[in-house]
């Protein structure tokens, strides 16, 4: 990364004065006097007026109301666009915490913290994740109970979860839906176990984290108690 980003990012100062300390010769790479828009790693010992510094890279963390047609990469073979592309230009380099499907929409966090990551993603911690589901054609209570109870989808049963049914009518019901794993398309493939399509899909909350106030396509910064909610969740 550029020298004036390194130096912010430890919290020297601003970028646009970090130039100015390089300009002065106060900053010094390896032992030489830094340039001007000079790359450098954390493999670098990097001082300032004598003084060395160390790079910490300040953790992020955001929430997305992710929209249809967006892949949860960094980048995608298929030139899909991602949800990288939905962040702030002032975002640093965040990554997404699991995946919504293409054609899912919903909550998603997006951070650099690997720690809050595994937190949220590794199966023994059963995280609830909540979601709202639109089943074409209809499904009623019996119906409901096998997937409470647990499907076989990909050669293994499903964890009992809670579901129940919101709104529905003679073409089609709405189901919230509680599962507390992560599986590929679980969600879908649920439905699909029992011979229902589900025409839409939407996560609404993890844990209590909910979406709201928070419009299609729009993110936000987490805030100090969400982040550690999400940690102790």
């Amino acid at each position: 990364m550029r020298i004036n980003k390194y130096l912010a990012e430890c919290g020297v100062a601003s970028r646009r004065n970090c130039d100015k300390m390089i300009e002065d010769g106060l900053v010094k790479v390896n032992g030489k006097t830094c340039t001007l828009g000079q790359e450098v790693s954390d493999k670098d010992h990097v001082t300032v007026n004598g003084k060395s510094v160390v790079h910490v890279v300040k953790k992020e963390y955001y929430i997305m109301n992710k929209p249809k047609g967006y892949v949860c990469t960094v980048s995608d073979d298929k030139d899909r666009k991602t949800v990288m592309e939905l962040l702030p230009k002032s975002a640093g380099r965040v990554f997404p915490v699991g995946r919504l499907d293409y054609d899912t929409e919903g909550l998603l966090i997006l951070t650099n913290d690997g720690d809050l990551t595994l937190r949220l993603t590794h199966p023994r911690n059963e995280i609830p994740k909540t979601y709202m589901a639109k089943i074409e054609g209809g499904i009623d209570e019996k119906e409901l109970d096998k997937v409470r109870a647990g499907v076989e989808i990909d050669g293994k049963k499903t964890k009992r979860c809670s579901a129940h049914i919101v709104e529905t009518d003679k073409n089609y019901a709405k189901v919230v839906l509680t599962i507390t794993e992560g599986r590929n398309r679980q969600v879908r493939k649920m439905f699909e176990a029992i011979g229902k399509n589900v025409a839409f899909l939407k996560r609404i909350k993890i844990g209590d984290l909910s979406l709201r106030g928070l419009d299609r396509g729009a993110c936000r910064r987490l805030t100090d108690s969400e982040v550690e909610y999400l940690k102790f969740l």
